[in-house]
């Protein structure tokens, strides 16, 4: 590790380094094996589980802060901190033994346990009692993302990286529009307590799932080096470009997390009844979904093979294009054309940052602590992103509107176009120090 703040700026032509490494040593830049896109199914499956779980109570807001007497800034904190503390701190230490034992059979005890906790929430009495759920959930959540990511970048060449990831980041949109679907069809027969208690047994059985697949060899640093917090440290200091990326993703959390406070929103400010907020929310998530993260991550990666940055600048012109349509979004009357059409160009946005930017801060990782690399960033992006985009917009709410709330938030998602482009600015040259030091297993 020492070696990439010494040798950083000496990494001679970055640009044709960083092209012969596409592929990787020895790869085709065609497809990757089957054994990657079955490790890729499996965990965009358990990444679809993991925020039908998480968004799950966002879904049936409107009856759980009836039945329980939340108000809007407790369904914030639910949603947003109370979720993303023990979440983020313990990403970056389940990222730190994802680069030392073996990562699908950490996954299989983090989806197990935060599973018996989303059972646990349909047993809950009071904020209290969701918190301390949330909580937990949070830790065995931890678990998946720095894993995962980091499995994917040891299956996967660089030229289908960002297409992996994006569909591994599906999880989010397609988890987060099945909440809606399950609130919208089987919650009123069923009731919210009942639901998550089934959601709880449906991750159980992933679990198990998750043992039948074995860890990949990784790829080994040059060099013995250092590979704890020190190293993960050195490797931010010398790569601006990191930085950057992990600002802009803080920016677009903010917004992301905020919006989580949407079915609220339709049903309290919109006139929508909460079956209504939930299948319709539904249904514009999916759609968005579908189209937006292989969509995008594809464009991505054929804009990275012809420009070193080529992510961070279709990210970037993503944002810049989108976001001004969440604040038509919140601003139209409910129930027009362009209401709709709106709401489905945010989620586009909201639903193609991740895969993108994961595929960024992958192949600005050096393999020795990846997995650690991914977890402190996502350690920033909770705690400074996730977990007040909520909060903020929910106290809004209670002091103003929520309508007011998610304006504010969607302004501060637009704010990341800035540090994308300054990341893309600086990319080739700090992946070309990051590839001078790997060698393939």
């Amino acid at each position: 590790m020492d070696a990439i703040i010494s040798d950083g700026r000496r990494a001679g032509a970055p640009t044709r380094l960083y092209s012969r490494a596409l592929t990787g040593p020895g790869e085709s830049s065609k497809d990757a094996s089957r054994a990657a896109w079955s490790l890729l199914a499996a965990l965009s499956l358990l990444n679809a589980l993991n925020f039908l779980d998480r968004q799950f109570l966002a879904a049936v807001a409107p009856l759980v802060v009836a039945e329980l007497g939340l108000s809007r800034t407790e369904l914030g904190i639910l949603l947003g901190f109370a979720f993303v503390l023990f979440f983020a701190f313990a990403t970056l230490a389940l990222g730190f033994f994802a680069d030392r034992v073996s990562r699908t059979r950490l996954v299989a005890a983090g989806v197990a346990l935060w599973s018996l906790m989303t059972a646990a929430s349909g047993a809950a009495r009071g904020f209290s009692d969701l918190a301390a759920a949330r909580l937990l959930v949070g830790l065995g959540e931890a678990a998946l993302v720095p894993s995962a990511l980091s499995l994917l970048a040891d299956r996967f060449p660089a030229s289908r990286l960002g297409l992996a990831s994006g569909l591994f980041w599906a999880g989010y949109p397609i988890g987060r529009a099945l909440s809606y679907f399950v609130a919208a069809t089987v919650v009123p027969s069923l009731g919210w307590r009942s639901c998550f208690y089934a959601l709880g047994a449906l991750g159980i059985l992933g679990s198990g799932a998750m043992l039948l697949f074995h860890d990949p060899p990784r790829p080994r640093a040059e060099g013995a080096g250092e590979s704890g917090l020190g190293a993960v440290f050195r490797t931010f200091v010398a790569l601006p470009s990191l930085r950057w990326v992990v600002l802009g993703n803080t920016f677009a959390a903010f917004a992301a997390s905020a919006s989580q406070l949407e079915v609220a929103w339709l049903v309290a400010e919109r006139g929508f009844t909460p079956e209504r907020a939930a299948s319709v929310g539904g249904t514009i998530v999916a759609a968005a979904s579908v189209v937006g993260n292989p969509t995008v991550g594809a464009v991505a990666d054929r804009l990275e093979r012809g420009r070193p940055g080529g992510r961070l600048l279709c990210l970037a012109a993503l944002t810049a294009v989108v976001m001004p349509l969440a604040v038509g979004f919140y601003l139209l009357p409910p129930g027009t054309v362009v209401f709709y059409a709106c709401w489905f160009a945010a989620q586009l946005a909201l639903a193609g940052w991740q895969g993108v930017s994961s595929a960024a801060i992958q192949e600005l990782s050096p393999p020795r602590t990846r997995a650690f690399t991914l977890a402190s960033a996502l350690v920033f992006v909770n705690l400074l992103g996730i977990g007040p985009g909520a909060a903020f917009a929910g106290a809004v709410g209670d002091a103003r509107s929520l309508t007011a709330g998610l304006l504010a938030a969607a302004v501060v998602g637009l704010a990341a176009v800035v540090p994308y482009l300054l990341a893309a600015r600086g990319y080739a040259r700090d992946r070309a120090t990051v590839l001078s030091q790997t060698r393939p297993s």
